[in-house]
């Protein structure tokens, strides 16, 4: 059983699509003993977001005001946090105190408060890890250790990486909207870092063009160790010619002259780990496995 808590869910850029999942994942929480604050409840979808750009803008706001609020966590991604950057009181959400929660689209949030020096989870959101009849064990274990510790390891078992030993502050999420946020007041810099990324729908030629980014803009290099996360749902054709997940990752180690490691279960996947983007991190890889010492 897991602690009680107030968590607030907010929907800051897509809406749930179906109505009695998203009702299990509200459940779900309850059953656990949690007290829910839904945010999200009061608007309607607004084209292909949650719901407008003002009231979107509020949910996050508010659930940084709600004394009684812990933790935060997205309804899901997609996008829309673009639209609201420029609007955002990352200073209020990072004095708040509270733990905001999500991947995807929510890369946004993480990084606007990491250039605020404020740690926040990049884990599991209510669509569909919360909402999933079939939910993961692993993935929910591991969110509430993550979440209750300031200090937890995590062994992954991941073969052909190579032999690393660092520690940095540990930094990421999802590698299109890193690459987007490049140049702008929302992108940390971050010395000595352990970054982890992760995409899904995109090309092993679109991954290396996005990771080409980060290192003729100066990021990568200044970095300890990059971990690859899930990269799924892309297609390959015959035009590839051979040129394939593994044929672009060998380029990229040909390139970038930075570790680079491979099968961190994070992602959009069921099976995830929750990371605290802005903790430390020591890593410790040989090749039949890797380790990660994570504190707040």
């Amino acid at each position: 059983m897991t602690q009680s808590r107030h968590i607030a869910i907010i929907a800051p850029s897509g809406y749930a699509t179906d109505k009695e999942a998203y009702a299990r994942a509200i459940d779900h929480l309850r059953d656990l003993g949690h007290h829910v604050h839904d945010f999200s409840a009061a608007y309607a979808p607004h084209q292909r977001f949650a719901a407008t750009d003002t009231q979107r803008l509020e949910q996050i706001h508010a659930a940084a005001k709600d004394p009684e609020v812990e933790l935060v966590i997205a309804l899901r991604g997609g996008y829309g946090l673009s639209r609201l950057l420029p609007h955002i009181d990352f200073a209020l959400l990072a004095n708040s105190g509270k733990r905001f929660v999500g991947h995807s689209d929510f890369t946004a949030i993480h990084m606007g408060l990491l250039v605020n020096k404020a740690v926040s989870f990049a884990g599991p959101m209510m669509c569909d890890d919360f909402s999933r009849a079939d939910i993961s064990k692993f993935t929910h274990e591991q969110f509430w250790q993550a979440i209750s510790s300031s200090t937890f390891s995590v062994t992954v078992p991941a073969m052909n990486n190579p032999i690393v030993s660092c520690e940095g502050t540990l930094w990421g999420g999802n590698l299109a909207m890193l690459v987007h946020l490049v140049g702008t007041p929302w992108m940390p810099t971050i010395e000595h870092g352990v970054l982890f990324v992760e995409d899904i729908n995109e090309h092993p030629y679109r991954i290396e063009r996005m990771m080409l980014q980060l290192l003729h803009a100066g990021v990568l290099q200044q970095q300890r160790a990059i971990i690859l996360g899930d990269f799924s749902a892309y297609k390959l054709s015959d035009y590839d010619n051979g040129y394939d997940f593994a044929a672009m990752l060998a380029y990229l180690r040909q390139q970038i002259n930075v570790p680079i490691l491979t099968g961190l279960p994070f992602g959009h996947v069921r099976d995830k780990l929750t990371l605290p983007v802005g903790g430390h991190c020591q890593l410790e890889s040989n090749h039949d496995d890797f380790v990660l010492h994570l504190s707040i």
